[in-house]
């Protein structure tokens, strides 16, 4: 659901993406989530790989009590180490989110950014506002999912 709310945005700012190109593949066969047809900063394509980390996870709780959006950085260096091997043939941008809203610091300007592109061609000011009020209820949205599974398979005592 993430991959398409990164996705649509570059298609509103006149940017082609593919989603899951095919061609682009690691050595273990993975694939990012997305790739632009054209250049998007510069003279390469941008590629990119959404991510969402659970803070609460019991592997992440010791990085997580250092403040928010370190889980989401260090979210975000494992993918930059993990595509390294595309930075031969494009620009690479991971997008990691923590379960509780944090974005990693680098992903607040991309979106941003984008966001900006898509003003430009709508001519409404709010647009990067809107961009990440739609990634924030994804979000909560799915952990409300997640929260009402797990409820509902808790075993409760008669």
């Amino acid at each position: 659901m993430l991959n398409d709310l990164v996705a649509r945005p570059f298609t509103a700012a006149v940017v082609p993406v593919a989603k899951e190109p095919v061609g682009l593949v690691r050595q273990d066969g993975k694939t990012p989530d997305g790739l632009t047809l054209i250049p998007f900063e510069g003279v390469r394509s941008l590629t990119w790989d959404v991510t969402v980390v659970c803070t609460t996870a019991d592997s992440y709780v010791d990085l997580a009590v250092q403040g928010p959006g370190c889980v989401a950085e260090m979210a975000a260096s494992r993918r930059e180490a993990k595509y390294a091997t595309l930075r031969t043939h494009c620009d690479f941008h991971p997008i990691a989110v923590e379960t509780l809203g944090p974005f990693n610091e680098s992903d607040t300007s991309f979106l941003h950014d984008l966001g900006r592109r898509i003003s430009l061609m709508s001519r409404k000011d709010r647009e990067p506002q809107f961009l990440f009020q739609r990634i924030s209820v994804t979000i909560r949205c799915s952990n409300a999912v997640l929260l009402h599974d797990g409820f509902l398979s808790f075993d409760h005592p008669d």
